[in-house]
């Protein structure tokens, strides 16, 4: 990643954890509960989420068009439709991850990976970070969902995908941000880095 200011460590604003405790523990989410001193002196309770961290691949097809996922998301109750993504496994890497996913949801490999970003799609209240790769040079295959895992998969092109951002049919924030960045790669305004 490239380097950037130091101002996450701004004295003026950082607040220093005192205490904690977890308030509960799930198989992969768990629920915080610190005590913080604030830059002022004073001290104030934070709840959040922390999450191992994800990955999601944008499959790009020789052709340009790209693969996406349709799968129900039950916290929200409704079908969205994102590009394949996964939490990280236990000491799983992220490109390792990326893999996986990819293989696991829609039965496709990749000959080439490329980093884009790193994003934090919820900071107020969870620790959840997601890496986004570019996959390309795709050779089909035999799809492992999960068990209790449902999704259906579909080819479209770019400019299908970026008018279903403008129009609100997508709305998960990691495809728009993934969506952003192909645009910037096609475009050759942005390269990304290969994946190692």
């Amino acid at each position: 990643m490239a380097d950037l200011p130091d101002y996450d460590h701004d004295a003026s604003l950082t607040e220093t954890r005192l205490s904690g405790e977890t308030l509960h523990e799930g198989s992969f989410l768990h629920v915080k509960r610190d005590i913080v001193r604030l830059p002022d002196g004073k001290h104030a309770t934070r709840e959040y989420v922390q999450h191992p961290g994800a990955v999601m691949v944008i499959p790009l097809f020789d052709d340009g068009r790209v693969l996406l996922e349709r799968q129900y998301r039950y916290p929200i109750g409704r079908v969205m439709i994102e590009y394949p993504a996964g939490k990280l496994d236990a000491n799983e890497g992220g490109l390792a991850c990326a893999k996986r996913e990819l293989q696991e949801e829609t039965g496709y490999t990749a000959r080439e990976y490329q980093f884009l970003t790193r994003i934090h799609p919820i900071i107020s209240y969870s620790t959840e970070f997601i890496d986004l790769y570019l996959a390309r040079g795709l050779t089909p295959g035999e799809r492992n969902l999960d068990d209790g895992e449902f999704l259906e998969t579909f080819v479209t092109e770019v400019s299908q995908v970026i008018e279903w951002i403008r129009t609100g049919a997508i709305t998960d924030v990691k495809t728009i941000i993934g969506t952003m960045w192909l645009e910037k790669v096609l475009s050759g305004e942005w390269t990304p880095v290969e994946a190692e």
